[in-house]
């Protein structure tokens, strides 16, 4: 993994405060919220293919919702119990970037909500 020095090179100040810090954008603000172009969504850090734009849908919460990654193993999980609750943070498993948090009140077929931060993310457009 590349280190925080890398890394502040490489992104704007809010993008590594959210990629690297792990930081949350505010709800309803992010370029891809509302975002409905066809095309593949890369991580804003390595580039690597997260999520089609096939599986993006409207959750209603102000951020990107995915129910299924691009490729079941592009995506790292951990347990977060930040704020006084219990999720668990999705991450780039090529370069560790902070992505958002997936949760289990998505629709079929899968039934995951894997809400990212627009920050994280770079659309590839079809």
């Amino acid at each position: 993994m590349k280190d925080d020095d890398h890394w502040r090179d490489k992104l704007t100040p809010e993008e590594f405060q959210i990629c690297r810090n792990k930081g949350t954008e505010r709800a309803f603000t992010g370029e891809y919220w509302n975002c409905k172009e066809d095309g593949i969504y890369l991580c804003r850090c390595c580039g690597e293919p997260l999520f089609h734009s096939d599986t993006k849908y409207d959750s209603g919460s102000g951020w990107p919702s995915f129910y299924q990654p691009y490729q079941e193993e592009v995506i790292l999980e951990a347990s977060d119990r930040s704020l006084g609750m219990e999720r668990t943070e999705v991450m780039c498993k090529r370069c560790g970037a902070h992505l958002g948090h997936v949760f289990e009140d998505g629709p079929v077929p899968t039934g995951l909500r894997y809400c990212i931060n627009s920050t994280s993310l770079k659309l590839e457009k079809a």
